[in-house]
């Protein structure tokens, strides 16, 4: 730290008008020191170089430190330099500059980024965090080794620019691998490159939507995915959602002119239905004629558990009208933070233009280590076995909860993915019920969170998949006492509701 800083050009502004050289530059590194952005024992630049670089005579810049010095801000060592004292007296630490006043409220559409469900630092990993993959059973040994050889192969071209929509033998592998695992036949001209499926969401929503636009979204959904089209100014519809999946019917009488959808066709989020046959070919045929798009999140849909995963809505397409959008968040590790979304032939161009625009492109780096994970086959063997892995832990939570929660909390089957929408019994609130087991050391997300208008849901979405059996069954004994104790309270009292 004491050489960076006395090697670093210090930014201490520009003397007011009518203020000494000296009084200035004394006043500005005791500001420095008593803020922080100059730390004890950091070592301060030779008087040489400070005063060529803010533009004084040296005698200034010495003058300016032998004050601070007989302040007791700084300390001199022969030979070695100038220092910042390493014990400052507590009253010179009580000393701040004039605190700014608060900044006003911001105009416009700031508030519709408030409240970010993803802002924050990261929640603790405890039971029954959902939407959290196993992340130590990521062949993370393996994957370092691609990327060392990646590094070495590639050479200084991985340090370059690259297409904005991504890097070539990426996209050609998620063709490659939509083709055989979704059933979705695209040109890699129409693949891009994302940070998340919100990026690609929120650059869709501002390229089909224009202020105040009708947007279809499930009810319940992806809460997420509502604050993205309301920040893109849209006119939000809820269209209800029942064990076919979206009621497109309801939808076509809601808002017939909406110019944008948003579904989870694959695993609907929170409930976990499949889109039924019926009303994916309902939903394209009026997304045909009203010349809508729909954007399909499919976040969950490869860790089906029962059978191969099904197609997705993307493979029925005929009309060129759906956005099919996936992540390896789940799929592998959220740390990779990569995404991608196969777009309309139409579209395409001007998603890349407003890709290239905003973010230019995502780390080469990554992206090459992820292309030679995909077109080797390892990806597709860590899909199956973690689909294996999962499987085993949704048994060991199901039968856990028909043990530890009869009658309070129904679990309904599990087909596919990383977490489960559990029903609460009647009388029981579900937040007020996730406030308790948070207490007790248990993640849970209330329900009704995901509603939009609907007022019927009341339970928990539980994740089993980063959990061990043993684990699992640790935590829903104590859920268990949790929802006992609820059930205990008088009706008047949080908890429970009439």
């Amino acid at each position: 730290m004491g050489r960076a800083a006395a090697e670093a050009v210090l930014a201490l502004g520009s003397p007011p008008p009518g203020m000494a050289r000296g009084a200035w530059l004394h006043e500005a590194l005791r500001r420095a020191i008593l803020s922080g952005r100059l730390k004890p024992g950091t070592r301060l630049p030779a008087s040489r170089d400070l005063a060529r670089q803010q533009g004084v005579a040296r005698g200034t810049v010495v003058a300016a430190y032998e004050q601070l010095a007989a302040e007791g801000y700084v300390v001199g060592a022969t030979g070695r330099g100038t220092f910042v004292a390493r014990d400052l007296p507590d009253d010179l630490l009580a000393v701040r500059p004039a605190s700014e006043p608060p900044p006003a409220a911001l105009p416009g559409c700031a508030a519709r980024f408030a409240r970010s469900p993803f802002a924050g630092a990261t929640a603790p990993v405890r039971p029954f965090r959902a939407s959290l993959p196993d992340l130590a059973a990521f062949p993370l040994a393996l994957w370092t080794r691609l990327a060392g050889r990646e590094a070495r192969r590639l050479g200084t071209a991985l340090l370059g620019e690259i297409d904005g929509v991504g890097y070539l033998p990426l996209r050609i592998a998620i063709r490659d691998h939509l083709a055989l695992a979704r059933g979705v036949e695209c040109d890699v001209g129409q693949v891009a490159i994302v940070a998340s499926v919100q990026q690609a969401l929120d650059l869709v929503a501002r390229l089909v939507l224009a202020p105040g636009d009708a947007a279809w979204v499930e009810d319940p959904g992806y809460p997420a995915a509502r604050q993205v089209l309301q920040a893109a100014g849209a006119q939000l519809v809820a269209v209800g959602v029942d064990g076919q999946g979206l009621d497109v019917a309801a939808g076509m009488v809601r808002a017939p002119e909406a110019r944008l959808v948003h579904l989870t066709a694959g695993r609907h989020a929170p409930l976990g239905h499949v889109l039924s046959l019926d009303r994916r070919l309902a939903l394209l045929r009026w997304a045909g004629v009203a010349g809508a798009y729909v954007f399909d999140d499919d976040y969950d849909a490869e860790h089906r558990f029962a059978d191969r995963p099904l197609p997705a809505l993307k493979s029925l397409d005929g009309g060129d009208r759906v956005i099919h959008a996936g992540t390896f968040s789940k799929l592998m590790f959220p740390g990779l933070r990569l995404a991608y979304a196969v777009l309309p032939r139409a579209l395409a161009p001007d998603f890349a233009d407003a890709l290239s625009l905003t973010a230019r492109h995502q780390p080469q780096a990554t992206q090459a280590t992820l292309a030679a994970f995909m077109a080797e086959g390892h990806f597709a063997r860590h899909v199956r076995r973690m689909r294996m892995l999962y499987a085993e832990r949704a048994a060991a939570f199901a039968a856990a909860g028909r043990r530890e929660w009869a009658g309070r909390l129904v679990v309904p089957p599990i087909m596919a993915g990383l977490d489960v929408a559990c029903r609460l019994a009647g009388g029981f609130d579900d937040r007020a019920v996730a406030a308790a087991a948070l207490a007790a050391g248990i993640t849970a997300v209330p329900l009704s969170r995901y509603a939009v208008e609907r007022s019927d849901l009341s339970g928990l979405v539980l994740g089993f998949g980063a959990f061990e059996p043993a684990g699992i069954a640790d935590a829903a004994r104590r859920l268990g006492a949790v929802l006992a104790s609820a059930e205990r309270q008088p009706a008047d009292q949080p908890g429970c509701s009439d």
